[in-house]
């Protein structure tokens, strides 16, 4: 999943949300200098890209884009499905998306000293594009999708990968909504196990 989901799955806890967000940034054990409930954030995260990237519906989802996007097409899915859950957002919350990112953005402020480098650098462009509010745009993700391009040294063929999604969106989004319910259950039971 993407940055919109796993803040979603942190369960309105605020260092696990940042510790969630955070975890893509950090490599192997490099984490134990962190708070605890942080490095809850950081073993929540790795346990939801593991479901995720076995869990079938989300294959099927990412074999549909193998053809046009190869070893990229689960990234792309991901940033997919971060789509489906902005789009639908009071389905899965009560609390309006653009309140839960505002928030989410003051936290990030609140935790500025204790995030990684790639994270510090990587916010004024979140939060002045408001990525997280544009996910619900397909403008939003296909401008995140180029942006994803241009990261891989323009090796991939993410800035294309739109179409793709106006071309099945139906059935991604049905496929988004049966996985993320199996998604949330996984989550949740994980976070209390943690």
């Amino acid at each position: 999943m993407n940055f919109l989901a796993h803040i979603y799955l942190s369960f309105d806890d605020d260092e696990v949300s940042i510790g969630n967000f955070i975890a893509d940034s950090i490599r192997g054990n490099r984490y134990t200098h962190f708070p605890e409930t942080i490095q809850k954030g950081i073993l929540l995260h790795r346990a939801i890209d593991t479901y995720t990237d076995a869990h079938p519906v989300h294959k099927k989802s990412s074999k549909r884009l193998h053809i046009n996007q190869g070893h990229y097409s689960r990234v792309v899915i991901d940033v997919y499905y971060d789509h489906f859950l902005a789009k639908n957002w009071l389905k899965y919350s009560e609390e309006p998306l653009e309140t839960f990112v505002e928030r989410f953005y003051a936290l990030l402020s609140e935790y500025y000293e204790l995030l990684p480098e790639p994270t510090k650098k990587m916010m004024p462009y979140m939060i002045g594009d408001n990525w997280l509010l544009n996910y619900a745009h397909i403008k939003g993700i296909d401008k995140v999708l180029k942006g994803l391009y241009r990261r891989t040294g323009k090796r991939s063929n993410m800035d294309k990968a739109v179409l793709d999604l106006q071309k099945h969106y139906d059935l991604f989004e049905s496929e988004f909504h049966s996985f993320f319910k199996d998604l949330v259950i996984f989550s949740h039971q994980k976070y209390k196990d943690l």
